[in-house]
């Protein structure tokens, strides 16, 4: 596909179409864009799903089920301002021009602010929960923002042959992180010292660097270690990562220009009926999807009883089987078509979360009461101990393995339902509709969760945005296997 060139006076003048070389390897620029995005990702690992928001919702507010509620408002808050600014700071970017002065300026607002959610204390000492939920809700915006303006440059990064190469680095970086992080944060903070562990002699003493527990700062630590890499890993880009030229365009007429682009690729998505219908459903199961994996932590912490230790380790198993979920959906694709392939991940997904709410530390799958008192543990380690955690933590498998795959799949099913001269079009509707709808998970979250007063009411009503996105796919023709394509063609 050419590139297009949009002048100051916004006439499209196409220039040649890249050539692809596979033997091309990545540039020291690409390199450096790709660890960009690996230093930012354990933000959402280690402060938004198992760690530092757990810790809030259950310590902090001493309440998980209210907890559970204002977590929840901020996400939908989070969820508005993205909805109604990133579409069109995404179709607008092209005429921006240069994106490093952007992207310096939200990492040096966001670096300080993640850095500050040290002192968010459980004895009310530091930040308060209110201001703790105001940072938390500003770092969303400006995280979403930083993934607008970073991907922008990912061609001009990388090029056209290395692109999929610097992408797929990028992501490998970030769970590659994740896992480092929270395993360092369990062998560093939380493992050392307990009981059960004083036997382990790969394990310090004492938690490092005199963290105390009775202050919970192996919980707030995160805070600083997710600053911290972000920093360095964001340094090299500044210095090696190509920039886009200067524009030249003002920057109201930018966001005038691309907001008429964005409702020309809204017009043209219109014109093809099965590509609309899936953009449509996506943005209810996406954002079920989403939901699910933001609150899975607090739901943990709140209903499991499991504390910082467990959510650790929870964290780095699923990061790992997340890395099976690509392999899992590029399977079903071939196997079965991506839009069956989206709709498996999305049944899974839902049996996942019904089956979670079955859950409790003294039950099982709703029915079956475990009594802790008459079964021995399965063992006598720190962690997972009972037969009900285990339980929950294969469900947890479950999810993190077709969520993954859903994923990889929704992007090959749009493909499959477009034509390739309009790609461009259809890939930023993709991510609009990634954003439109991403306050609806957490806005449900919350009003479940007043209502029935527990975290359980909260989780179901996601199943009902899986179950929209579910039947919503079932009305869309085509996306099957590659050889049925071939035979209709």
């Amino acid at each position: 596909m050419s590139e297009v060139i949009l002048p100051p006076d916004g006439a499209p003048v196409p220039v040649s179409a890249p050539t692809y070389d596979p033997k091309a390897k990545l540039t020291l620029g690409a390199a450096c864009w790709a660890l960009f995005e690996g230093g930012r990702t354990p933000y959402v690992i280690l402060i938004t799903i198992y760690i530092f928001m757990p810790y809030l919702a259950r310590t902090v507010v001493g309440d998980p089920v209210k907890g559970q509620v204002l977590v929840s408002q901020m996400q939908q808050f989070t969820g508005w301002t993205v909805a109604l600014t990133a579409p069109l700071l995404g179709a607008s970017i092209d005429k921006l021009g240069g994106r490093k002065f952007w992207l310096a300026l939200i990492v040096a607002l966001m670096v300080p602010l993640i850095a500050s959610l040290w002192f968010t204390r459980a004895d009310g000492a530091g930040l308060s929960v209110t201001a703790t939920l105001l940072i938390a809700y500003v770092i969303g915006v400006l995280f979403t923002y930083s993934e607008v303006f970073h991907n922008s440059l990912l061609i001009r990064a990388a090029g056209f042959s290395t692109a999929h190469k610097a992408s797929g680095l990028a992501l490998s970086l970030g769970n590659a992180f994740s896992v480092v992080a929270l395993g360092f944060t369990a062998w560093a903070f939380a493992l050392p010292g307990l009981p059960s562990t004083a036997s382990w002699s790969w394990l310090p003493h004492a938690p490092l660097l005199g963290l105390s527990r009775a202050l919970h700062e192996p919980e707030r630590v995160v805070a600083l270690m997710s600053a911290a890499l972000f920093t360095s890993c964001a340094i090299p880009f500044f210095f090696f990562t190509p920039d886009a030229p200067k524009s030249g365009i003002p920057v109201l007429a930018a966001f005038r220009s691309g907001a008429a682009d964005l409702w020309r690729m809204i017009k043209t998505v219109r014109e093809f009926r099965d590509a609309a219908t899936f953009l449509v459903s996506r943005m209810f199961y996406v954002d079920g999807m989403t939901a699910i994996l933001i609150f899975s932590g607090i739901y943990a912490s709140g209903v499991m009883k499991w504390g910082p230790l467990e959510l650790l380790v929870w964290g780095i198993i699923l990061s790992v089987l997340a890395v099976l979920g690509g392999f899992v959906g590029r399977w079903m694709d071939h196997a079965l078509g991506p839009k069956r392939s989206v709709q498996i991940a999305i049944g899974m997904a839902t049996l996942g979360m019904i089956a979670s709410l079955g859950m409790a530390p003294d039950k099982i799958l709703y029915f079956w009461h475990w009594d802790l008192a008459a079964h021995a543990n399965i063992w006598t380690g720190p962690f997972f101990r009972t037969v009900p955690e285990w339980i929950y933590l294969l469900i947890g498998f479950n999810n993190a393995v077709f969520i993954t795959a859903h994923y990889a799949s929704s992007r090959t099913l749009l493909t499959r339902l477009t034509p390739p001269e309009k790609s461009g079009a259809f890939f930023g509707v993709y991510a609009l509709s990634g954003t439109a709808t991403v306050w609806l998970g957490s806005l449900l979250v919350n009003i479940g969760t007043r209502v029935f007063k527990t975290q359980q009411g909260g989780m179901a009503s996601i199943i009902l945005l899986l179950a929209i996105g579910f039947v919503g796919l079932t009305f869309v023709k085509g996306g099957g296997r590659p050889d049925e394509a071939l035979d209709l063609s």
